[in-house]
This record gives C-alpha cells, sequence and structure tokens, in this order.
C-alpha cells in the first residue's frame, strides 16, 4: 500500500446561512446555556465561551460508549468565532458510537441583512465516521435554522 492509500481521508460538514439577526444576538444563542439547549436538542454541562474550558453533552448512548460527547472550547473571539473540540464514540462501536475526534467552528460576520453565519464540523475520518457524518450533516442543518429562530426570540 502507498503512502496515500493508507492515510485516512476526513470531509467536513459546512452549513453556511444568512440569519435576520444582528452578530452579537446570534453569538448569545450560540453561548447561553439554556438558549444550546434548546437549538441544539441537548443542553450543555459545564459550558462557558472561555478557551481551555471543558463541557460535555449527553446523547443516547450505544454500543461500549455512555452517549458522553466531550468538547473542549479552543478559541473564543466574541460576535465572531467560536470553536470547539467534539470528541465521542468508543473504538469498539462501528457505524453510530464509532470513535469520532472532530472541531465544530462558528463564524459570525456582519452583513447587510443581519449575520452570515458558517458551521464547519471537520474531521470526520472516512469511512469510520460515515455513519456520524450523515447523520450529523442531516442535524446540523436543521439546527442552524433553528439556532436563528430562538435567537430572533430574543431580539
Amino acid at each position: 500500500m502507498n503512502d496515500a492509500a493508507s492515510k485516512s481521508d476526513t470531509q467536513d460538514i459546512v452549513v453556511d446561512e444568512v440569519l435576520p439577526h444582528a452578530p452579537e444576538t446570534i453569538w448569545k444563542a450560540l453561548t447561553t446555556g439554556e438558549l444550546i439547549g434548546r437549538w441544539l436538542m441537548m443542553a450543555p454541562t459545564g459550558f462557558e465561551p472561555v478557551e481551555g474550558k471543558h463541557f460535555t453533552f449527553q446523547t443516547k448512548p450505544a454500543g461500549a460508549w455512555d452517549g458522553v460527547i466531550h468538547c473542549q472550547v479552543l478559541e473564543v473571539m466574541p460576535n465572531a468565532r467560536l470553536v470547539y473540540a467534539w470528541k465521542s464514540g468508543h473504538e469498539e462501536n462501528v457505524g453510530y458510537g464509532s470513535r469520532l475526534d472532530t472541531v465544530v467552528t462558528w463564524i459570525l460576520s456582519r452583513v447587510e441583512n443581519g449575520t452570515r453565519l458558517r458551521l464547519v464540523h471537520s474531521g470526520f475520518v472516512t469511512p469510520k465516521n460515515d455513519s456520524a457524518f450523515k447523520t450529523m450533516d442531516e442535524a446540523w442543518k436543521k439546527v442552524v435554522p433553528s439556532l436563528g429562530a430562538i435567537a430572533g426570540e430574543k431580539d
């Protein structure tokens, strides 16, 4: 096997939408635990928008995986950029619940009609993470508009 064939390929989920709210309004929805729980359908435990902060989400367990998603805030630029590690799953699982070591990046840019929100969930290893990629790709495409709706309640 050559070097190229032995390396894992990765794929990223990208969702890019313009939401009719100021970046400050979107930021509040992105960084307030109670609001995150409403648009993401699972509330974080221990989240604060502080670099280095560890927090978790709890979702449905599968096989050897307890359903805990371990995250760490990697970068915070208020009203502009939030980045966190997203690690979950277990090596023994195949499909749902397989080991996942990814990064979620939220980028906010002020535009004439509100805020351009770009979500990049990167680092899905193929084919090992194909199940997670497919499920989360569909989910994030629903989550981003939901985030905009929740943010709009607070305008």
